[in-house]
């Protein structure tokens, strides 16, 4: 996928590319593929399809955000995925946790340079040793299962909450394990980037036996 071929998904999304959105995603790829001659951010196949695989795969959560200007809080953002192109995409303030010290050094001077530093923190810990704030939206991307995922995110939830979660083939299966311990409302978005993927939009998430 070619960053114009980008701009026209997004389109049929709804959602127009601005001229200086653009710029900002044209930075991050630069850096991107500088950084990755150093340490390891994504799966070098990967890198041939950038836009769609990283960029568009972020990108398709922007309709699936609830309205407004809450922040979103992004659970083991990586070298920014999908939380920093949501940064660079909205006006949001995003908060990026991830433990690894180089990629959070490689997130902080993306966002830098791509001149978003002013709304985006990084949080450089484990998700489960972090002082954890109240998120009323939650993003990850192929970080764990499910079960797994919201445990992490618990510290994090308030009634409110709105989880978005790109989820791959075995989604569904995720979903029957996490229900044994989780209340939660479920809608399913199928992915734009993976014909087997799934966007899981989570609300209402509470442990079971807390009601």
């Amino acid at each position: 996928m070619t960053p114009a071929e980008f701009t026209s998904a997004m389109k049929g999304l709804g959602q127009n590319v601005s001229r200086e959105t653009f710029s900002r995603l044209e930075t991050y790829d630069a850096l991107l593929r500088k950084w990755q001659a150093k340490i390891n951010l994504v799966a070098k196949d990967s890198l041939q399809e950038l836009w769609r695989r990283h960029f568009l795969d972020s990108a398709q959560l922007l309709p699936l955000l609830p309205p407004g200007n809450d922040p979103i809080t992004d659970l083991g953002s990586g070298a920014g995925f999908p939380g920093l192109v949501l940064a660079m995409m909205t006006e949001r303030e995003v908060h990026l946790v991830d433990s690894d010290q180089r990629k959070g050094a490689f997130l902080l001077e993306c966002a830098r340079q791509a001149g978003v530093l002013d709304r985006v923190k990084v949080h450089t810990t484990r998700i489960e040793a972090a002082q954890a704030w109240k998120a009323p939206i939650i993003t990850a991307r192929a970080l764990a299962a499910l079960d797994q995922l919201l445990a992490w995110a618990e510290p994090y939830l308030k009634p409110e909450t709105v989880c978005l979660f790109l989820k791959g083939a075995k989604a569904e299966d995720e979903l029957t394990l996490a229900g044994r311990s989780w209340n939660m409302a479920t809608t399913r978005h199928g992915s734009l980037t993976d014909p087997s993927g799934v966007i899981l939009k989570l609300s209402g998430i509470e442990r079971r036996g807390q009601q």
